[in-house]
């Protein structure tokens, strides 16, 4: 396994497999091998190898927000007081157990957090924000912005191989 940071190199067949797997990873190993022209075992082997290199790290269900009752979207940037480590680090282990929020990113610059929520209409966001967030004697200031639509790429292709030169401390794999 790949540790965190290290730079994994791929070939054409590894991106090729990582692309249609992030299409569809119910497919068959038979037709995942078909769509990037292998055979079935070497489709089996290499996805093996691309899981026990850390490369995949499992495989969701990815839920339509809106039938499941929570159409509406906020990013909410948090800033924390006093910013220590327990106390940053508290406030990460809470807010991932919410189930309103769909994704956190711990940032730098003015706010330490950024939480990505769904909820049912904007009373949710209203209540989220006043009735969890502000709650927390940590939460020293909150800034709401509501997401119209939330737009992602459906697969994430890997850094080329001929990209920006790697820091000296990274590992190349084969």
């Amino acid at each position: 396994m790949c540790r965190k940071g290290e730079i994994v190199e791929l070939d054409s067949v590894d991106r090729a497999l990582l692309r249609e797997l992030q299409n569809d990873a119910r497919q068959t190993n038979r037709d995942l091998a078909a769509k990037t022209g292998v055979s079935p075992s070497t489709s089996l082997e290499r996805v093996r190898l691309l899981r026990e290199r850390g490369l995949i790290t499992g495989y969701h269900a990815a839920l339509d927000l809106e039938a499941v009752g929570r159409p509406v979207q906020a990013l909410i940037s948090v800033r924390i007081r006093p910013p220590a480590r327990p106390v940053i680090e508290g406030f990460r282990e809470w807010a991932q157990r919410l189930p309103e929020v769909v994704a956190m990113f711990v940032t730098s610059g003015p706010y330490d957090f950024l939480l990505h929520i769904a909820v049912p209409d904007v009373n949710g966001v209203y209540a989220f924000v006043i009735d969890r967030l502000t709650e927390r004697r940590e939460v020293a200031d909150v800034q709401t912005t509501m997401a119209y639509e939330h737009v992602r790429p459906r697969v994430i292709e890997p850094a080329p191989s001929d990209g920006p030169a790697r820091p000296p401390h990274t590992r190349r794999h084969r």
